[in-house]
């Protein structure tokens, strides 16, 4: 792709989950959505509107949902779930694992409000736990899209895909930069080619690692940028690819380093191909309230770590 990868807007990803599930639902009348009393905040008014028999306002209930999502699932329908991620995940594992999970349900748990870009709401509702939390369990499929074009497109893709999702996303205006850019679960997207290092980023932090590159590349460093929107199943080859050329890796994640997309790409690498690697990630810290770009400077997140990041891997490499 070009390396020279701008916008001209900026766009919360929960818009594109609530355009993506109206598509979804006019394109399949399987489709039905549920909320747990956040209707306005999952964006889902759009459908309640206009299939207002598909739509199912369960109120401060989340392990109630989900078990109704597994119902309708059993019943042939595409249930999408819709709350915010630490209620989606934190407070319903047990549904998770044994109603949608163990049974290989067909319901598709949609995740807003994720990360420390959640910004003033603080460290009770910024879960960063969540990718763990369900890449852990069999039969899921976790995808974290980098954009409002990404993650409309990603909910149009799993209401066509068979098995259970965990769909993350978030609140605030993030950059808008892929819209030409086709979306298959399952297969990364080199953003930026190049041969010093490869970034490995997912969610809000694809276009902070653009950003870094970019600084980067005025100071001769030549870094690859690979965006990594599904976590599980994780694109195994196309991340092989990419170290044989650079020889090193830093993965970048609004997440805890335990349990999140550095340690399956770690992974990966202690079966394959033994490189370095970095971590731009939460290393073991509950968030706060703030500013969403403040909050990511401050834990480590921001375009300043992942040079530091970059420039110590390379480093290490020899």
């Amino acid at each position: 792709m070009n390396t020279k990868l701008t916008y001209v807007d900026k766009k919360d990803t929960r818009s594109g989950f609530g355009d993506g599930l109206l598509e979804a639902a006019r394109n399949n009348p399987e489709v039905v959505a549920l909320c747990a009393d956040l209707t306005g905040s999952l964006k889902m008014e759009a459908l309640r509107r206009e299939f207002p028999d598909r739509f199912f306002q369960v109120g401060i209930a989340e392990a109630n949902m989900m078990g109704i999502a597994a119902g309708l699932a059993t019943a042939g329908k595409i249930p999408f779930t819709g709350t915010f991620a630490n209620f989606s995940t934190g407070r319903v594992y047990d549904q998770l694992r044994q109603s949608i999970a163990y049974s290989e349900k067909n319901v598709k748990v949609c995740a807003s409000h994720a990360g420390l870009t959640l910004g003033e709401d603080g460290a009770t509702h910024q879960m960063l736990e969540d990718i763990g939390m369900t890449k852990m369990l069999p039969n899921f499929t976790v995808i974290n899209p980098c954009d409002y074009y990404q993650t409309k497109a990603a909910t149009i893709a799993v209401a066509d895909h068979h098995g259970p999702v965990y769909l993350r996303f978030g609140r605030p205006k993030w950059p808008v930069f892929m819209e030409s850019q086709h979306f298959e679960i399952g297969k990364a997207i080199t953003l930026i080619e190049g041969s010093d290092v490869s970034i490995f980023a997912t969610g809000h932090l694809v276009w902070t690692a653009i950003e870094a590159e970019a600084v980067l590349a005025h100071q001769g460093i030549s870094a690859e940028v690979i965006n990594i929107h599904t976590i599980k199943p994780l694109d195994e080859p196309a991340i092989l690819k990419s170290i044989s050329k650079t020889g090193c890796a830093v993965s970048a994640e609004e997440h805890q380093a335990a349990g999140g997309l550095g340690e399956s790409i770690a992974q990966i690498i202690v079966r394959n191909q033994l490189v370095p690697q970095e971590f731009v990630a939460v290393n073991d810290k509950f968030g706060e309230s703030g500013k969403p770009v403040d909050l990511l400077n401050k834990y480590g997140l921001g375009v300043e770590a992942i040079i530091e990041k970059v420039k110590r891997v390379i480093q290490r490499k020899g």
